[in-house]
C-alpha cells in the first residue's frame, strides 16, 4: 500500500516549488514521511526522469555522432574537438552540487524550467553553429549547464520516492540515457543525408521540447524544504565510505564514456566500416544500455545492494576496454559494442542508487549527490580529451587509450571494493 505523507506535510512540499514565502510560512516537519516505495504517483516521477535524462544524458551518449560529423567537417583534431562533449559532461557534474541543493531548499521547479530553457537554446543554436567556438558555446557550455540544472535534483528526487524498490526505479530513470541514446542517433542516421545537419539537430530539439513539457506538467517535489544547512556538507568527507567511494567512482568516470564519444571514429578509422554502420554500431551499445541498466537495478535491490552489484560491473568494464585493444574485424566490433553497452551502462545506473544508499539522512539527498558529482566532473572533462592525445601519440591508433581506460576502471573497481569494506566490514564477516 502506498505511504502518503500527511496534508499539512504535502502542502509544504508542494507550496515550496512556488517561492520561498510560501514554504516558510509552513512549518516543516521534523521527521520526514517514509517514502511511497510504489504506487502511481512515485512512479509517474520515474517517467519524469525518464524523459529528463533522454533530454540530458540521451543526447550526451549521441555524441560519437557528433564527433565524427565535426571532426570531418571542421577538420578539427579528436583531441580538440572532445573538449566540446567533455565540457557538456563536466558542467553536468560541477553544477550538481549547487542544482542538488537547490531541490533540498525547495527550489526545484524554478531549477528546472531554467535547466529546460538552456538545454533547448544551446541544442537550437548548436543547429545554425559554423564554427567550432560557436558549436563550443552552444553545446558545450549552455546546453552543459542546461543539463547540470536537471540532472542532479532529478535523479535526487526520484530516490526521495522509494526505499526498497530504489535501485530498480534509479535503473528505470537511468535507462532515458539508453532510450535518447537510441532516438538521436536514428535521427541523425535518417535524416542528415536527406536534410542535413542543421534541421536534423533541429528535429532532435523538438524531441526534448515536447519531452519538457511532459516533464513540467508532472514533477512532484515529495519532501518540504530544508532551507538551512550549507551548500556542501564538508563533513561527508569524514565518512571513509563517502570519500572512497567518490574517488572509486572519479577513477571510473575518467574511462566510461571515452567509448561512447570514439566508438564511430575508431569504426570507420580502424576496421573501415561506413559513416552510416558507425553510427548504427553507436545504436547498438547505446540500446544495450536499457537491459544493461534495469538488470543492474533488479539484481542490487534484490541480492546484493548497489555499491556491491558496482563493483563486479566496473570490473568486467575493465576487462573489455583491455580487451579492446584485439578488436579487428567488424564482427569483433559489433560483440564489443552489445558487452560494454552492457556493463557501461550498468556504471552510468548503479552510480547515483549507489551514491543516495551512502546517504541516510534524506533531506540531504540532494547535497550530498551533488556534491559527490561536482567531484566527479573532473574526471569527466578531462578523460575524453586524454584519450584523444593518447590516440594522437600513436599516429590515430587505439591502443594507449585503451590501455587508459583499462586501468583506471580497475583502479576505480579497488576503491569501491575499499568503499564497501569501510562501509559494512569484510564481506565474509558480515551477518
Amino acid at each position: 500500500m502506498e505511504v502518503l505523507p500527511t496534508k499539512p506535510a504535502d502542502q509544504a512540499g508542494e507550496s515550496s516549488e512556488i517561492g520561498p514565502s510560501s514554504a516558510e510560512d509552513t512549518p516543516s516537519p521534523a521527521t520526514p514521511p517514509p517514502p511511497p516505495d510504489g504506487g502511481l504517483k512515485a512512479w509517474t516521477q520515474v517517467l519524469m526522469g525518464h524523459l529528463v535524462l533522454i533530454n540530458g544524458w540521451g543526447y550526451l551518449s549521441s555524441f560519437g555522432f557528433f564527433q565524427d560529423h565535426y571532426t570531418t567537417t571542421l577538420s578539427a583534431t579528436p583531441f580538440a574537438i572532445s573538449w566540446i562533449g567533455s565540457v557538456q559532461i563536466f558542467l553536468v557534474y560541477l553544477v550538481g552540487t549547487f542544482s542538488g541543493r537547490a531541490l533540498d531548499a525547495g527550489y526545484f521547479h524554478t531549477v528546472l524550467g531554467l535547466g529546460c530553457f538552456l538545454q533547448l537554446l544551446g541544442v537550437f543554436m548548436s543547429s545554425i553553429s559554423t564554427e567550432y567556438y560557436q558549436l563550443f558555446l552552444a553545446q558545450g557550455i549552455c546546453k552543459g549547464l542546461g543539463d547540470g540544472l536537471v540532472f542532479c535534483p532529478t535523479v535526487s528526487l526520484v530516490a526521495t520516492y522509494f526505499s526498497k524498490k530504489r535501485s530498480l526505479a534509479m535503473a528505470v530513470t537511468a535507462s532515458g540515457a539508453a532510450t535518447g541514446g537510441i532516438i538521436f542517433p536514428l535521427i541523425a542516421q535518417q535524416l542528415l543525408p536527406k536534410v542535413g545537419f542543421g534541421w536534423t539537430v533541429r528535429t532532435m530539439g523538438f524531441v526534448i521540447l515536447f519531452n519538457t513539457a511532459v516533464v513540467m506538467s508532472i514533477a512532484r517535489v515529495r519532501l518540504p524544504p530544508r532551507r538551512t544547512g550549507p551548500i556542501v556538507e564538508w563533513e561527508a568527507f569524514k565518512e571513509p565510505s563517502y570519500t572512497l567511494f567518490c574517488f572509486g567512482m572519479f577513477f571510473c568516470f575518467w574511462a566510461v564514456y571515452f567509448a561512447y564519444f570514439y566508438i564511430a571514429t575508431f569504426a570507420k578509422g580502424s576496421i573501415g566500416v561506413t559513416a552510416s554502420e558507425a553510427l548504427t554500431l553507436l545504436l547498438v551499445m547505446n540500446a544495450v544500455g536499457v537491459p544493461g541498466r534495469l538488470v543492474c537495478g533488479l539484481v542490487a535491490d534484490k541480492f546484493f545492494g548497489p555499491v556491491n552489484t558496482l563493483i563486479p560491473v566496473v570490473f568486467c568494464a575493465s576487462a573489455l576496454f583491455y580487451s579492446w585493444a584485439g578488436v579487428t574485424s567488424r564482427g569483433a566490433l559489433y560483440a564489443f559494442c552489445l558487452i560494454y553497452g552492457f556493463f557501461g551502462a550498468g556504471i552510468q545506473s548503479l552510480f547515483p542508487a549507489s551514491c543516495a544508499s551512502l546517504t541516510t539522512d534524506m533531506k540531504k539527498m540532494g547535497v550530498r549527490t551533488g556534491m559527490c558529482f561536482s567531484f566527479i566532473s573532473v574526471a569527466c572533462l578531462t578523460g575524453p580529451p586524454i584519450a584523444g592525445v593518447l590516440i594522437q601519440r600513436r599516429d590515430g591508433e587505439f591502443l594507449y587509450a585503451q590501455m587508459f581506460g583499462g586501468s583506471a576502471l580497475m583502479g576505480g573497481t579497488l576503491l569501491l571494493i575499499a568503499a564497501s569494506i569501510a562501509k559494512d566490514g569484510l564481506w565474509w564477516k558480515r551477518k
